[in-house]
């Protein structure tokens, strides 16, 4: 089958799920603190905002009262579908809950959800959908070096655990959204489908299914994309626990980047006019491919007392009246009642007696002590494939033909850890909570070993660690944990982080929010900094010092003025990267730029000292319908020889936000992405990786070129759509995102999400 028939058996099988004789939709959520400290949560049902609180009861507008939690096979079609969701998402290590936003309703700036480059358009990428992405930003980043470093640019599908959110939902929701760009020679498609569900009170369940396929403007860049996620919870008060189950299968043609640079900076050069589509590329038959199984499992049992909650007087149930208490006796009674005063009076103080003891007295469960499990594993696969490669393009050739080339590398990452926590706010005396953590890893590697087979390596780690943490307060927060590794490969490492949170009332206008991060990490280089074998790349680096890290960054942020503040500095000792290693070609000018004049290999590289300063400022201004979104960020590094950075990193964003008629939002507007000219780093297709420009041969510099696109959503009732233009203004100069990566030309994209409650 081709992707059209898949996309419609996707398109069917979801509608079905989501169908049923009564559709209702939520539009818009939002998530806010109150001043007194509580949680309320926006929604929107299509003509007005509705305030619900998180937890407790919730009228809808026809008048019928639900509770978070409720039980919602019990609805009958007939009545109104009660529509809210309330989410979450897990701290890994523990299976801590932290309270989320639900984004995937909102209709502003809904054309970026499939945007590669992310939300301000930050990441440098190989132009098409989903392909390998590296932020500009430094300390937006993940430094923590994942293990298996080939599923580390593909954080735009894959994700993470700490950003998959659990659902609590007021009945069963379905969504579905929808993106296409092109024709069949260049499109790209994407079609997610997500389903949440509770099974009662506290448990529920739900999948997320996504695919994706990009063919891509330039030649032999495809990529086929396929990712589900299964997950189920149960929250009681004395036993919580999570369930996550993902697969992921990702299959991305490399075509090395384009020849000449010339084909986008002076197509006029080569006497005939090329389009995107032939311009000649450095490969045209080599993929990769990763396979990834991932499980996690946390729970924990809870320890502790049930106490009355007291209820305000202006919240308890006002009692009847004593012409109400005595309705419902018969008519006999309520005539001798009526004729005697002293029996009327004992019979109502004897029903009013009645009427208080089947009152039930509101209790909660505190929790004192917890004691907790988390299991997580991973089973990952990683293909390179590679035939009639262009002569001369590897510079080292470890066995079999460069013309047949086929590794394989795979891993297994087994993680067990066991805690115990004394909770934050059983008592008065009580005002943070303590953690206590034990942590065994077990990872195994199997490397190409020549012709011969498969060469293993087996690790293991026990680590223990504590945490110190405050969550519930109104106006200060704050969490400290350290964890440091007593036996197995990582014997000595050290990680300390600490975080503070702060809220400032200004006056009655404003609330400043302060955020302050600090850590210090002292580690052994990952396992494929250490170790990688294929037939074009090897090394086995027994000699890499430990990186030191030691970093400081805050934000400031004003909730209603919509200004925010980043600042950011580190200090990084035995940086340890990816480098290029190319070789010049006989006969080539040692001053040319051209991919064609080089041989390419990849290694690893460490610095001594490198010193990262970062400060970012946001600005958000509204005058009536006309809305302007801005970002500037400002970036020094100590040593852009190995960690380049741009200076400047700018996005702006102007747009009208209105509605017609009461019933459909509007925003149309234009946007733009641009940033100084630096030596980004290049991509190496044979370990799909961001590696640094070879500072021994002249290098490429990308930037200094502006990104402009317009776009229109549209938000009525029931349904999201786009609609954009990116890089409108195409051919205008070096539209380069990665060296010998041009940037699409311009596409029109077109999206939608629907949501379906049944």
């Amino acid at each position: 089958m081709n992707r059209t028939t898949y996309i419609q058996l996707f398109l069917l099988l979801a509608l079905w799920w989501g169908g049923s004789s009564q559709w209702s939709l939520v539009l818009a959520q939002a998530h806010r603190v109150n001043q007194d400290g509580s949680n309320t949560t926006l929604y929107d049902d299509g003509d007005s905002y509705i305030l619900a609180p998180e937890h407790g009861t919730y009228v809808d507008g026809a008048g019928n009262r639900t509770t978070w939690g409720r039980d919602t096979t019990r609805f009958k079609s007939k009545k109104n579908i009660p529509i809210g969701q309330y989410q979450w998402v897990l701290e890994p290590r523990l299976g801590t809950i932290i309270d989320a936003e639900n984004n995937d309703t909102v209709v502003h700036d809904f054309y970026k959800w499939n945007a590669t480059d992310g939300y301000t358009g930050e990441y440098n990428y190989l132009a098409n959908i989903g392909s390998p992405r590296l932020s500009r930003l430094y300390f937006n980043r993940n430094n923590t070096s994942d293990e298996f470093l080939f599923l580390q640019p593909f954080s735009f599908f894959r994700g993470s655990l700490q950003d998959f959110r659990f659902t609590n939902t007021k009945s069963p929701i379905t969504n579905l959204a929808y993106h296409s760009c092109g024709n069949r020679q260049t499109g790209e498609d994407r079609v997610r489908g997500y389903f949440a569900t509770n099974i009662n009170k506290r448990a529920g369940l739900g999948f997320k299914i996504d695919y994706s396929y990009g063919i891509g403007y330039y030649y032999a860049q495809p990529n086929s994309m396929f990712g589900s996620t299964f997950y189920g919870y149960y929250r009681g008060d004395r036993y919580n626990l999570h369930a996550y189950i993902g697969i992921n299968h990702m299959k991305m043609g490399e075509n090395g980047g384009i020849e000449d640079d010339r084909y986008i900076e002076d197509p006029l050069a080569f006497g005939q006019e090329y389009t995107s589509g032939n311009i000649p590329t450095m490969l045209s038959q080599t993929w990769n491919r990763n396979h990834e199984q991932h499980a996690y499992l946390t729970h924990r049992y809870n320890v502790g007392f049930s106490r009355t909650i007291e209820v305000p007087d202006s919240l308890k149930p006002t009692p009847p009246s004593a012409s109400a208490l005595i309705s419902n006796l018969p008519d006999s009674i309520q005539t001798i009642l009526r004729q005697d005063s002293v029996m009327r009076k004992l019979t109502v103080d004897s029903l009013l007696q009645v009427w208080n003891d089947t009152l039930t007295v509101p209790s909660e469960f505190v929790p004192v002590t917890s004691f907790i499990h988390t299991f997580e594993m991973s089973n990952l696969k990683h293909e390179y494939l590679s035939h009639n490669t262009t002569q001369n393009y590897y510079t080292h050739n470890y066995y079999g033909d460069t013309n047949e080339m086929s590794d394989l590398t795979r891993a297994l990452s087994v993680r067990n850890t066991f805690g115990v926590a004394l909770r934050e706010g059983f008592n008065k005396w009580a005002k943070m909570g303590i953690t206590l953590f034990g942590t065994h890893k077990l990872r195994s590697y199997k490397l190409m070993d020549g012709l011969n087979g498969m060469m293993p390596y087996t690790e293991h780690d026990i680590s223990v660690g504590g945490e110190l943490a405050r969550t519930q307060g109104s106006r200060f927060n704050y969490n400290a944990s350290g964890e440091v590794w007593l036996i197995g490969e990582h014997v000595g490492d050290l990680n300390i982080d600490g975080k503070t949170d702060l809220n400032i009332r200004l006056g009655k206008r404003d609330t400043l929010v302060a955020n302050l991060h600090a850590g210090f990490m002292h580690r052994k280089p990952t396992f494929f900094f250490r170790h990688f074998h294929s037939q074009s790349t090897w090394w086995d680096n027994y000699d890499l010092s430990r990186e030191v890290r030691f970093k400081v960054d805050g934000t400031l942020r004003l909730k209603k003025l919509g200004t925010k503040l980043q600042v950011g500095f580190e200090n990084v000792s035995n940086y340890t990267y990816f480098g290029m290693q190319n070789t010049l070609l006989k006969g080539k000018d040692a001053k040319s730029v051209i991919p064609t004049d080089f041989s390419h290999a990849v290694g690893v590289m460490q610095a001594d000292n490198v010193q990262v300063f970062g400060a970012s400022l946001s600005q958000d201004l509204k005058w009536k319908i006309v809305h302007w979104d801005n970002r500037i960020s400002y970036q020094m590094s100590s040593n852009q020889d190995v960690l380049p950075l741009p200076t400047v990193d700018i996005y702006t964003n102007l747009y009208l936000l209105f509605r017609i008629a009461k019933v459909m939002r509007v925003q149309l507007g234009a946007d733009m992405r641009f940033f100084t000219s630096y030596y980004a780093p290049d991509y190496s297709p044979a370990i799909q990786q961001f590696a640094v420009q070879d500072t021994n041969h002249e290098r490429v510099e990308i930037g200094n070129y502006p990104i402009i696109g317009a776009y229109a959503n549209l938000h009525l009732k029931r349904c999201r759509i786009y609609v954009s233009a990116r890089h409108v203004n195409a051919g205008s100069g070096h539209s380069f995102l990665v060296p010998h990566y041009p940037i699409n030309p311009m596409t029109i994209h077109f999206g939608l999400s629907w949501n379906f409650f049944n």
